[in-house]
């Protein structure tokens, strides 16, 4: 959890510094106008329903413009708001208010749309015991920070990045051979880290259940061969995976078949911002 949470918080400082940068550039020249450093308060408001997230991403913004804001937050990460809620009040000098909002902004439309995304998949399955996962189909730069967005959506995280996990996918195993060869490979290379497998048929599972890997991904199988390979990997320990063509229409039916998790990457690739607005009161 301390790893994390290091990883987290250098995240948004990376993230933060970065997005800055890349909007102010060589300065705000249109907060410059405004002269005799007024202070001012400023109000978070959202126009639509959904999953609030990113207000850490959106303090650090704030705060390094100017250490003198202040910020009252309504809402925290991970609550459900509705349209025209104030989700936070802020206070400081408005140029530096000004220069970070469309930076605040983004973070929190973003990471909002990619948690509110989650929780509408998250709700079709409750009642099962199938655990939803994001990927690593990520927007470049946000990695930490949308996996964080679909965990407050009520998801899961599959594996960080290509140093956390094996995924031994067709390629992997076309260059090494065979499914057997590259686990075993995985092994020696790597004793204490997870290894998954990918296949494309049930043969291929057949010989990834052999290899007592921990997990087997399916990937886009039709639902009668998921529930053909539930059947098959019945008595081992290894877990199944669903990925490939899965929508928040045909969830529910994946999730009928018994296995164990399902990755979807429209979690954080075909996230909608949610609509927000700063506005100076």
């Amino acid at each position: 959890m301390k790893k994390t949470s290091n990883i987290l918080k250098t995240a948004i400082k990376t993230n933060v510094a970065h997005a800055l940068a890349e909007d102010i550039g060589t300065g705000d020249i249109t907060a410059s106008l405004i002269q005799d450093k007024k202070n001012g308060i400023a109000q978070i408001i959202t126009r639509e329903q959904g999953i609030l997230c990113g207000t850490a991403w959106a303090d650090e913004t704030f705060h390094s413009l100017s250490p003198e804001i202040k910020i009252q937050w309504h809402f925290l990460d991970g609550h459900t708001i509705t349209p025209n809620s104030i989700l936070a009040e802020i206070s400081g000098p408005i140029e530096a208010i000004l220069s970070a909002e469309r930076t605040a902004l983004n973070f929190l439309q973003i990471l909002s749309g990619t948690a509110s995304t989650s929780r509408r998949y998250a709700e079709k399955v409750q009642d099962t015991s199938v655990k939803l996962l994001d990927t690593r189909k990520t927007l470049p730069g946000l990695r930490v920070a949308q996996k964080y967005a679909v965990k407050c959506g009520g998801c899961e995280n599959h594996r960080l990045g290509l140093f956390d996990a094996f995924l031994i996918k067709e390629n992997h195993i076309a260059a090494c051979g065979d499914i057997k060869t590259a686990v075993a490979r995985a092994r020696k290379l790597a004793p204490s880290i997870p290894i998954e497998v990918e296949v494309e048929n049930l043969e291929q599972l057949l010989e990834a259940l052999g290899t007592n890997c921990e997990r087997i991904m399916l990937d886009n199988f039709k639902v009668s061969t998921i529930r053909e390979a539930v059947k098959l990997a019945k008595g081992y320990k290894t877990k199944l995976e669903v990925s490939g063509n899965i929508s928040i229409n045909n969830l529910e039916e994946v999730a009928s078949t018994g296995v164990d998790y399902i990755s979807i990457g429209a979690l954080t690739k075909n996230c909608i911002a949610l609509d927000l607005s700063l506005i100076l009161v």
